[in-house]
């Protein structure tokens, strides 16, 4: 538990709910001895004072605008990468089996035992504690860009209404790995260009990554 403390500036007055922030289902039992009833509220606290940060710290956009940075502030890949900088993976409790199969570098759990900790910290400490990580590790992220973040998928469909043309087509052709640990592999095509694929841990990031090598074909092309 100090060790915990000291990578989340929090010390818990209850240890078991650090320890269930920290358990995964393989190696936990009932739902209430593993992360997962705290990830679900993590991810709910997390968005509320995400969204009041934007809210303060954008007063001329308007509420699309507000809602595409909070899209790309909350996701998994950006709640990974926040776990993986606190450097909690160690302390994740794994089966042996999860383990072996590379559970401390699934971004998938990275990202539930990151919304479980804010879901920890907000039930041992309140809401102002909960802000106070949020704040730590988000504000940066935040303030990182000048212009609403516009993901890939949603740049492709622009350029291709902006030629007339139908609508991007995504296809899953590949599915590998376990299943605590898939791999998709998407096809994306416009139109009568050749398709791009992109892989990823998940078929929304697959489908990002297909999208992002297309558009730059598409671009570099000048088409």
């Amino acid at each position: 538990m100090d060790e915990l403390a000291d990578l989340i500036g929090h010390r818990f007055n209850d240890p078991a709910l650090a320890r269930r922030a920290l358990t995964h289902r393989s190696a936990g039992g009932r739902a209430d001895e593993t992360y997962e009833r705290l990830e679900f509220l993590g991810d709910r606290v997390l968005a509320l004072v995400v969204a009041d940060m934007l809210y303060d710290a954008f007063p001329l956009e308007d509420e699309g605008a507000l809602a595409k940075r909070l899209v790309a502030l909350v996701r998994r890949e950006t709640l990974a990468a926040v776990a993986m900088r606190l450097a909690v993976a160690p302390l994740i409790r794994l089966s042996r089996g999860e383990e072996e199969a590379g559970g401390r570098e699934n971004p998938a759990i990275l990202a539930d035992v990151c919304e479980s900790l804010i879901g920890a910290i907000y039930r041992d400490g309140g809401l102002g504690a909960a802000r106070n990580f949020i704040e730590r590790h988000w504000s940066a992220l935040m303030e990182g860009t000048t212009e609403p973040p516009k993901d890939a998928k949603t740049s492709l469909q622009e350029w291709a209404q902006g030629r007339g043309l139908a609508l991007p087509a995504y296809r899953q052709v590949a599915r590998s790995g376990p299943d605590h640990a898939p791999r998709f592999t998407i096809e994306v095509s416009v139109g009568d260009f050749p398709p791009e694929i992109g892989m990823g841990p998940t078929k929304r990031s697959a489908e990002q990554s297909a999208a992002e090598r297309l558009l730059a074909r598409l671009e570099t092309a000048d088409v």
